[in-house]
């Protein structure tokens, strides 16, 4: 099985949000504690909508909480690189 390429910060949003739990923020946008747990570990990739009831559970944008992975050069896509590396 492929790792997904998208990333998320899913679990260091819960951390600095009062270290709240996975079954916590599952109740908050409606899915099970399971599918949160899919999503942390990368199994899973969340539909748009779900994208962005957790972005509103962090009050921040979908893209502060996803991103996509350059899985060729192990940096996040989006990320500033040297001309030597392009």
């Amino acid at each position: 099985m492929t790792d997904l390429q998208i990333g998320n910060n899913l679990r260091r949003s819960r951390f600095s949000h009062d270290e709240m739990t996975q079954a916590k923020l599952a109740e908050i946008v409606g899915v099970t504690r399971q599918t949160i747990v899919a999503l942390e570990t990368g199994r899973y990739a969340p539909s748009l909508e779900l994208a962005m009831k957790l972005a509103a559970a962090f009050a921040c944008s979908v893209d502060e909480l996803f991103f996509w992975k350059d899985t060729e050069s192990g940096h996040a896509a989006g990320q500033a690189r040297t001309e030597k590396e392009i």
